[in-house]
């Protein structure tokens, strides 16, 4: 049986072992046997728990796995929790790893509103109080990275070192298509549209979406594309997934009014040499005071899935240092 089979285990037998695995939860962190409910059983960690925290006025679904320091690991889009489930097979004997699915997405609630990051990095502040003592390494990909950056300058009590994986800080993107941006941000951000245009093909979307930010193609296999394409393509989710990039300009606004704000804890900026390369270092040259840079040659956005044996090393080492 390959390391990758064993360390993921399919279905109810599973989630059962995990809620066995919690002593007396309380009532705003339970294990949740309604995870397999959806039609589909979720793939766990083995030994990993599924469960639900009421944080921030929003109900999260997140999965925990492992011991020691708890470390938060917030994904993107157009992904789940799922996005770490080798980084978490691979780094649980060191860490307690705790990966939510943001607000809207995957089994968390859907929302009308709070899909600007200072509201997500709320979600997650409580969710660290409730989850990891008031206080986690915090480690964010793409939106999540976003919202990982808002809760270390709004709370930075909660944050003991800082991990943003190839992503931008909010007001540094470039959404303009005729000076070199990337042309999905308009669309996204536009009303209706995205939604309509893609209702049925869900999966070929962020399947292509996925392969085109990709510098090795096929990194990102098509077993968890399938997984995050089916919670999107889920009632609202396609629609809490657009409105994280609706509220990119509030972001800014936001990101802009902490000009002159230094953060103090260590920060390692991880990026693909085919993502975002040094863009996400330079930004955060003036603001963080103790900051170490890597840029993995031959990867993409998806650094976690392209370069997974150098992604896990660098995170072991920055957060056990």
């Amino acid at each position: 049986m390959s390391m990758q089979r064993r360390a993921f285990l399919l279905g109810a037998s599973t989630l059962a072992a995990g809620a066995a695995a919690t002593a007396s939860p309380t009532a705003s962190e339970t294990s949740s046997p309604a995870a397999a409910d959806d039609g589909s059983a979720l793939l766990l960690p083995e030994g990993g728990q599924s469960l639900f925290a009421r944080v921030n006025g929003v109900k999260l679904h997140y999965v925990r796995v492992g011991a020691g320091p708890s470390v938060i690991l917030l994904h993107g889009w157009p992904q789940t929790w799922f996005a770490w489930r080798n980084t978490m097979a691979r780094l649980c004997s060191r860490f307690t790893l705790i990966a939510p699915d943001l607000r809207g997405l995957g089994l968390s609630e859907r929302t009308v509103g709070g899909y600007d990051k200072q509201t997500i990095a709320g979600d997650v502040r409580a969710l660290i109080d409730q989850a990891a003592g008031g206080r986690a390494h915090v480690l964010g990909h793409d939106m999540g990275g976003k919202a990982a950056f808002m809760l270390a300058h709004l709370h930075p009590d909660h944050v003991e070192k800082l991990v943003l994986v190839d992503c931008l800080i909010p007001g540094t993107e470039n959404m303009d298509a005729l000076r070199g941006g990337a042309w999905h941000y308009g669309f996204h951000m536009a009303p209706d549209f995205p939604e309509m245009l893609t209702k049925g093909r869900e999966r070929d979307y962020i399947a292509a979406q996925i392969r085109a930010w990709s510098h090795k193609k096929d990194a990102v296999p098509d077993a968890a594309i399938a997984e995050f394409a089916r919670h999107y393509a889920s009632e609202g989710g396609m629609t809490a997934g657009f409105n994280y990039y609706r509220a990119l300009k509030d972001d800014a606004a936001a990101a802009d009014s902490l000009k002159g704000r230094k953060l103090e804890m260590p920060v390692l900026a991880i990026a693909g040499r085919h993502g975002v390369g040094e863009r996400l270092a330079d930004a955060l040259r003036p603001q963080a005071m103790n900051l170490r840079s890597v840029i993995v040659d031959d990867s993409g956005h998806f650094v976690a899935d392209e370069a997974p044996e150098q992604f896990c090393a660098q995170i072991e080492g920055f957060l056990s240092a």
